[in-house]
């Protein structure tokens, strides 16, 4: 994989550039260890995670948790896997 700082736009005009550096959110309930999930799920794909890029906020009754992470990417069919294996965890409800 290439560096992550080598990597240059094919074209400006295009969407994601792969491979590349891309966030995920995943949101669902807040009781749910959700920050050890994600990373879990994300790792388990083989993607690495950014050090230090782990956020997490609640929701304002306290019920639900976002949690968002950078990772690495090589290629779209994996950037949909990341999406499709959250979504398929019992407790997450959405991914942005």
């Amino acid at each position: 994989m290439k560096n992550i700082n080598d990597i240059e736009p094919q074209s400006s005009s295009q969407g994601f550039q792969f491979p590349g550096a891309f966030e995920i959110t995943a949101l669902g309930r807040a009781d749910a260890d959700l920050e050890s999930r994600v990373m879990q799920i994300i790792e388990g794909l083989g993607l690495s995670v950014i050090t230090g890029s782990l956020r997490s906020k609640p929701s304002r009754e306290g019920n639900y948790l976002s949690v968002a992470v950078t990772f690495t990417c090589p290629d779209r069919e994996t950037y949909d896997k990341a999406h499709a294996a959250l979504r398929a965890d019992e407790a997450i409800r959405w991914t942005i």
